[in-house]
């Protein structure tokens, strides 16, 4: 039987609600309460690895480069984040995670990971391919929203 949209809106408006509160409920439980869930998807953004732009980290957020010079500003303050002058042209500046922001950001991954474990704990192999079948479909519509 095929759920209706009512039932599946109402399930990812949950979820949707329920892993932010959880999360943000996590980070104040931890030794990073200093910090809000919009503070950990900024860090989130940056990313472990890649160096970034403002401008770049700022359009996968969705937000302006002004909001995130804010954003910055604070976590910079706080330890996670810092900024880093090309050593090439030094008027460009990538962001970057300190070693606070490297581990906040491992430790918000394993909450990730735990949760995506538990959402495929029982499913067999056809019922796990279907929902990141979902989820594709999902997002590829979310991707063409962001673009317009």
């Amino acid at each position: 039987m095929k759920p209706d949209i009512q039932t599946v809106n109402e399930y990812l408006v949950s979820i949707f609600n329920d892993i932010l509160t959880i999360e943000e409920a996590e980070l104040q439980k931890s030794m990073f309460s200093d910090i809000s869930i919009k503070e950990m998807h900024t860090i989130e953004a940056i990313g472990l690895y890649r160096k970034k732009t403002s401008s770049q980290v700022a359009k996968e957020l969705m937000i302006t480069v002004g909001t995130l010079t804010v954003a910055i500003n604070n976590l910079e303050k706080k330890g996670y984040v810092e900024r880093i002058r090309s050593e090439d042209d030094r008027r460009v500046v990538k962001l970057g995670l300190t070693k606070k922001g490297k581990l906040v950001f491992r430790v918000h991954q394993s909450f990730h990971r735990e949760m995506v474990k538990n959402i495929l704990g029982d499913m067999n192999e056809e019922e796990a391919t279907a929902l990141l079948k979902a989820l594709k479909n999902l997002h590829g519509y979310l991707g063409r929203l962001k673009e317009r």
